[in-house]
Parts: structure tokens; sequence; C-alpha cells
């Protein structure tokens, strides 16, 4: 039995540096003193950071990544959180093929979506444009939403909605003052992961994204391909930050919300 345990152990600890050691060697990278990235660093520096933080391209990137990612948060997670509570509350004829419709943007390849849209944006006006740029992110964003609410609604007493309700509640007050409050952190997870889902796309960003409208993503992926400056381990370190801090954040909602549904974390 300890020797299982040990195999297990052994086998999950070399499949997590299998994912995140790669990640990690950026960090140091983003602190070399060198013009470019080498490993191992000569010198240890910040002077990166201050090139990022001090440039107007990179500020104009990150103004408009985080501007389309937040109107993208607040569309997906409306829509997905609806879409949530209308598929767990009501019985209706082809249900499962709604279902899928909204989770399909998951098994669908980013760049057969990417093409799509790029043909009936340029059909509707919309290529090009911060506006086109929110609603290709929210359809990938989506599906994210909805299931982590999904998930959340599974351990929701309906009785509590159905009280409300008899009390003299409008359905909307019931949905409001008494659902929403249980299911609050799987919302809030869901809008989580759709920001990030909006912050780090790039393949639907270069087929229905204006060059002029500066995306964090894109300038990333440009960096890359010229001369692989440190300025772009400086970026992915800061977004590494940001993620691991989201995360906090995602782990600490779920055991609340375990919490509040009498679970133990």
């Amino acid at each position: 039995m300890s020797g299982m345990r040990s195999l297990i152990i052994g086998s999950s600890a070399m499949v997590l540096a299998f994912l995140v050691l790669p990640l990690l060697v950026v960090v140091p990278l983003s602190f070399t003193d060198s013009q470019f990235l080498m490993f191992p660093i000569p010198a240890l520096s910040t002077r990166w950071y201050a090139v990022v933080l001090g440039s107007a391209v990179w500020a104009e990137a990150f103004a408009n990544s985080a501007l389309i990612a937040l109107l993208t948060t607040a569309l997906a997670t409306t829509l997905g959180t609806l879409a949530a509570v209308g598929i767990t509350t009501t019985r209706f004829h082809g249900q499962a093929i709604v279902m899928a419709m909204l989770v399909s943007p998951l098994f669908v390849p980013v760049i057969v979506a990417a093409v799509g849209l790029f043909y009936v944006y340029a059909q509707l006006g919309l290529s090009a444009s911060y506006a086109g740029l929110v609603l290709a992110h929210t359809m990938l964003a989506l599906p994210f939403v909805f299931l982590t609410v999904l998930a959340t609604l599974s351990g929701y007493d309906r009785t509590l909605t159905r009280a409300a309700l008899i009390l003299g509640a409008t359905p909307l007050q019931a949905f409001r003052l008494v659902m929403l409050p249980v299911i609050r952190p799987g919302v809030v997870a869901g809008a989580l992961f759709a920001f990030v889902t909006s912050l780090d796309e790039v393949v639907v960003t270069l087929f229905v994204g204006a060059p002029s409208i500066r995306m964090l993503s894109r300038e990333i992926l440009n960096g890359s391909q010229e001369n692989l400056s440190p300025a772009i381990a400086a970026v992915a370190t800061l977004l590494i930050l940001f993620s691991a801090v989201l995360m906090a954040i995602v782990e600490a909602l779920r055991r609340r919300g375990a919490r509040l549904r009498g679970i133990a974390p």
C-alpha cells in the first residue's frame, strides 16, 4: 500500500514539474541584464520591467486588453449565468442540443472559429473593431462561465427559491436576493475564467482585430517573432503573477461556496 502511495505521489510530482517548470524558467529570464534571452543569465537587473512599464506601446496594449477583457467578462458572465439558470430551472425539448451549442466553442478548433468569424464579420462590418473583438472573445469565454455556474447550481437547494416565491417575491427578486448570493462564488469564478480567456486569446484576435488595436497577446507574439527581447519574459512574468492571484481567488471562492453548501472544502 505504501509503495502504491509513493508511486502516485512521485507520478504527480513529475506531472506537476512537467507543467510548471517551463513557466518558472521565464521568471529568472525576465531579470536578465542581457539584450537577448539567454540562460544562464549573465547578471541580474530589472531594466526590462522598467522598459515594459515605461513603454507607450506596452501601456496601450495593456489598456486595450484590459478594456476588452472587462467588457467580455461582463457580457459572458451575464449570458452564461442566465443560460445556466435557465437550463437548470426549466425543462424543454431540445435542451441537450442547446447545452451542446453553449459549450461547442470548447471543442471547435480555435483556428476554425477564427476563420468563420473573419468571414462573418466581413459581411457584418465588425472586422477590425472593438465590438467585434468583444463579441468574439465572449463566444470563447461563455462556455467557461456556463459550466462553472452550472456546477455551482448542482448544489443549490431549490426549496429556497420556492420559499421566496411562496412568501411573495417575484422570480427576479427570488433570483437576485436568494439564488444569486448562494451561487455568487461560482459566478465570480466563471467571470475570472472569462477574463483570463479574453486576455490570453491570440488566434481570434489576429483574424478579427485590426493591427491598429494593440493587444497584449498580439504584442507578445510579434516580439517573439522579431528578436526575442527579454521584455517578453518580463510581460510573461507579470501575467504569471496575475494568473496566480486569480487562481488564489478562485480557490478561496470554491472554499467559500463549499462552506455555504455545507460541504467540507
